[in-house]
């Protein structure tokens, strides 16, 4: 071993691919002073690019005697037979000349969803690769997301990470996998192929297939904390080699951790040596992995320096800066459960963000509360209010309905409450006020009336999701209604509660046609993606014209109107002339109504097509029935 500039270093020739390892680190065991070494503790490499799966809960894996978390004296227990080991890899790869995508953020539409539960019920994808990148990157599955007009696909995390030990406890895993230890590998239990190692180019086959078909692989990463918890958990990596330089420590208590995400530790990014790790792993998924952005799990934490959060800290001025990473996708959930941690709309001009205030707010005006109008105008816009400074204008506003964390779409409007017993929490974990659409009673039903109600409601979430500016994600399986049985934190659900129900694609075909019909209405029309807030125009107007029913522009004081559940948009953003205007009309009231142009619009003559309408059967064209929603195409003269 040498050592240069504190950097230790070795050379092993015989370590060829496929070889396991770990490390042991000497130095003083002081936790008051931050100091955690323990060579009896065996080390995953922090940048190993494969790690085998499993972390055998055992009180070894500690760095302190059982039962005394603040012993001066650490445990002289041997871990070795209990944690995953390190692999070598061969990292060639033939990518086959495919290329980055490269679609615009205002041509972006997003589907979330999971590795293995996007493919582990999937019928046309052969069982040994279904719950596998191999089975993610199956012809059926592309071909599909494809057609439906996807183009950028987000996973839940994937990096390797550890199964909490309660959740093993009760016979459970951490499904979602936000609880990260290998940064730099993917995750094993993913992979069809059981070799160590294979997961790495099973891996970028995958992102391969997806780039071949024109879509792009966005991943979900958690660089905000670690699976080594609290003082009282594991030693496994971070722990025993860099301990008070990659945690942020308690200043009145070395021995214990500052805790901003909930889990018991957060990584102190701001420090050089972990912002230049952060910013390795960064580089080496989009560059040796091919992954072509990045949504930031509980994002503020890496913006925190010594003080709060900074939108100039050294982790996104690096970024801004870097040739690698300053032209992939970058996206942040802007909260974290820190002191002013709620930061939508503060980050970089250069990211965008999940817009939890577009999630709530349509989701408001649909089961027609009061009051609405006004931040309805916003969110459909862009959310100016919060990105209008923003160099991204609307695209840095990633819009949605519901996400991996809640419930699922048509679970809003099937389930009162939560029901997350399942969970071993006794219903206690979850969020307690999701802004449902209930239409009871509770869960499953036969009564063919609430059944296409609540389909008419998500019909009219997903439809406004997509006619909105900024960039849409759509949570995956909610095109044909997926169900979680209400539970809306399935975090540790490995189970049909959380995998993707293909059979429901045929049950609903409808609603998956209609989903598909209206991304191809987004990706036809120009004025449904452009990148700019209505006030952004210097010499030209908003092609956005917003009238209520009787055919008059909307004063401010309709705008404020309480009361008022309706509204129409005129659309006519084709500078070229291909397409002629496009009316969308909204109705959250209970009250069928006829809506008329304004007459000011006086380029049509008044005849119109239905190109769409939430509605079940056949409508007239500016004749929109109560809490539905229609587009119309006019004729020009």
């Amino acid at each position: 071993m040498t050592n240069t500039d504190g950097a230790w270093s070795a050379s092993v020739e015989s370590a060829l691919p496929g070889t396991p390892y770990g490390y042991r680190a000497y130095g003083p065991y002081k936790p008051s002073a931050g100091l955690r070494f323990n060579p009896d503790k065996l080390l995953v490499d922090p940048y190993a690019r494969s790690m085998t799966s499993h972390l055998v809960w055992n009180p070894a894996v500690l760095g302190y005697p059982v039962g005394k978390p603040d012993s001066k004296t650490p445990s002289g227990d041997d871990s070795a037979p209990y944690v995953p080991r390190s692999i070598v890899i061969d990292d060639r790869f033939d990518w086959e000349g495919t290329k980055r995508p490269g679609i615009p953020l205002d041509e972006t539409i997003i589907y979330e969803t999971h590795v293995k539960g996007l493919t582990e019920l999937h019928p046309e994808v052969p069982p040994e690769l279904r719950g596998t990148y191999a089975g993610a990157a199956h012809p059926a599955v592309i071909e599909y997301l494809k057609n439906l007009g996807i183009t950028a696909i987000e996973f839940l995390p994937v990096h390797s990470h550890v199964h909490d030990g309660f959740l093993v406890e009760r016979g459970l895993t951490n499904y979602w996998g936000y609880n990260t230890l290998g940064f730099f590998s993917p995750h094993a239990e993913y992979a069809a192929s059981a070799t160590p190692g294979d997961e790495v180019a099973e891996f970028k086959s995958m992102v391969r297939e997806y780039h071949r078909a024109g879509i792009e692989v966005l991943l979900d990463v958690v660089y905000n904390h670690t699976a080594e918890a609290n003082h009282q958990g594991p030693t496994l990596s971070f722990r025993g080699l860099h301990n008070a330089e990659f945690y942020w420590l308690s200043p009145d208590d070395q021995s214990r951790y500052l805790d901003l995400t909930g889990t018991g530790n957060t990584v102190k990014v701001h420090h050089a040596y972990a912002t230049e790790f952060v910013l390795d792993s960064l580089r080496y998924w989009a560059n040796e992995m091919g992954v072509d952005g990045f949504r930031f799990d509980l994002a503020p934490v890496i913006g925190r320096t010594e003080h709060d959060f900074d939108r100039h800290a050294p982790i996104f001025e690096q970024i801004e800066d870097d040739k690698t990473l300053r032209d992939i996708k970058m996206i942040a959930e802007p909260w974290d459960v820190g002191p002013g941690g709620y930061q939508v709309g503060g980050f970089p001009d250069n990211w965008s963000e999940w817009n939890d205030r577009y999630r709530d707010v349509v989701r408001s005006f649909w089961r027609s509360d009061d009051g609405k109008m006004t931040e309805m105008g916003f969110r459909l816009t862009g959310s100016a209010d919060f990105y209008g400074a923003r160099g991204f204008g609307p695209c840095a506003s990633v819009n949605f309905i519901a996400a991996h964390d809640g419930m699922t779409t048509s679970d809003l409007t099937a389930y009162q409450n939560k029901r997350n017993y399942a969970n071993g929490d006794n219903n206690d974990d979850g969020h307690d006020f999701d802004v449902n659409q209930y239409l009871g009673p509770d869960g499953p039903v036969n009564d063919p009336d609430v059944n296409a109600a609540r389909l008419q409601r998500v019909r009219n979430l997903l439809a406004t999701l997509l006619v909105s500016r900024g960039v849409p994600m759509i949570l995956g399986g909610d095109e044909f209604a997926r169900t979680q049985q209400g539970n809306n934190n399935a975090y540790c659900q490995d189970n049909p509660i959380s995998w993707i129900d293909w059979k429901l694609r045929e049950d609903n075909a409808d609603l998956v046609k209609f989903v598909r019909d209206l991304i191809a209405l987004r990706k036809s029309e120009p004025a449904l993606r452009i990148a700019r807030f209505p006030d952004d125009a210097v010499e030209e107007e908003d092609p956005w014209v917003w009238f209520d029913e009787g055919g008059k522009l909307m004063t401010e004081d309709e705008w404020k109107n309480p009361k008022r559940r309706s509204f129409a948009i005129f659309l006519d953003g084709d500078e070229n002339g291909a397409q002629s205007p496009l009316v969308l009309l909204f109705n959250a009231g209970g009250d069928e109504l006829s809506f008329v142009l304004p007459k000011e619009i006086d380029a049509v003559d008044g005849s119109a097509d239905l190109v769409l309408t939430t509605a079940e059967g056949e409508r007239d064209p500016l004749v929109v029935p109560p809490g539905s929603m229609s587009a119309v195409r006019l004729k020009t003269n």
